[in-house]
């Protein structure tokens, strides 16, 4: 018996023009969707490039250089500024070296405090109603969006000597009240440490607020049940979880204090004497008042240099504590 069964036909399968076509389409959506993203990127690396690698790349070219301030010839020196800057007896060596000292001061004398009262008033603020804790958050961030000069011009005023509020509170508390807050040591560097954190504390601790409320209350809860009390839920299981935020909050402090610049020079002019004068000080000093660009571009990229390696201590000894 003859089978009149008509063969099957091969399912229909694209031609090589429309696979061609297909792919030429798909490449031209991949092409569009990376343009589209790349147009979101680029206001910041305009500004990325604009405002901070063209300023370094000049910077460092100018360290190298003998660049008066007031004078168009420029003169490359090779190392000279840098050499000037360890030369003991140098009016560079000097100012370096006398700035630095001032700005590792504040350094010590204020992140222990940006730190311990920032995390203290994460937790004060964590445990009021939530009713009411919005408004202390918005209390105690504020100062940190007023400007350097409307701060200084408060603190002026707070630590007066003769009229000042501070001074005005002790007299009526029948305290010694003619404290040179300002003016004399150790008064200039608590005035100074004070108003920093007035100023800045907010910043510190809304990054630890956030970092608490990660924490998982299912921990805390275990804890009471074993019999913890506060301070030792603060310990075994606070500290712990907020490890890492803590890292970042020192190191970010750590940077903002040895940039110090507003402070000192607004409220206290680097005295008594030469006592609160910091590095930044003497850098504009060295480029806008003695007009060398060259020497003030050295200090300032070995200024870089001291708080990226300060950074890279501090990270690598919280990672070598952690493990």
């Amino acid at each position: 018996m003859k089978n009149n069964a008509k063969p099957q036909l091969a399912p229909h399968l694209p031609s090589d023009r429309a696979s061609v076509n297909i792919k030429v389409e798909r490449s031209k959506q991949k092409w569009k969707s990376k343009l589209t993203s790349s147009l979101f990127v680029l206001p910041y690396l305009v500004c990325f490039i604009a405002f901070l690698m063209y300023p370094l790349v000049h910077g460092i070219m100018m360290s190298f250089q003998d660049y008066e301030l007031l004078s168009a010839e420029r003169h490359f020196v090779g190392w000279q500024n840098y050499i000037d800057i360890f030369t003991e007896g140098n009016y560079l060596y000097t100012s370096f070296f006398q700035g630095l000292l001032g700005t590792i001061k504040f350094v010590i004398y204020s992140v222990p405090f940006l730190i311990i009262i920032g995390l203290a008033l994460a937790l004060l603020v964590n445990s009021l109603p939530s009713k009411i804790r919005g408004v202390y958050r918005t209390i105690f961030f504020m100062p940190y969006a007023i400007s350097a000069s409307v701060m200084a011009v408060i603190f002026i005023r707070v630590f007066d000597t003769n009229a000042g509020l501070l001074n005005i509170i002790l007299s009526k508390l029948h305290l010694r009240s003619q404290i040179g807050w300002l003016t004399d040591l150790p008064w200039v560097w608590i005035a100074l440490v004070g108003a920093t954190l007035w100023w800045t504390i907010g910043f510190n601790m809304l990054i630890f607020i956030n970092a608490l409320n990660e924490v998982s209350e299912e921990m805390y809860e275990a804890a009471k049940i074993d019999g913890a009390n506060t301070w030792q839920r603060f310990i075994y299981i606070t500290l712990p979880s907020i490890r890492r935020i803590m890292v970042f909050v020192v190191i970010t402090s750590t940077i903002a204090s040895f940039n110090i610049y507003a402070q000192p020079f607004l409220m206290t002019r680097g005295g008594p004497g030469s006592e609160t004068t910091v590095l930044l000080m003497n850098v504009f000093d060295v480029a806008f008042g003695q007009h060398r660009m060259g020497a003030a571009s050295a200090m300032a990229l070995l200024m870089a240099l001291m708080i990226i390696g300060v950074s890279i201590i501090q990270f690598r000894l919280a990672n070598k504590r952690e493990g």
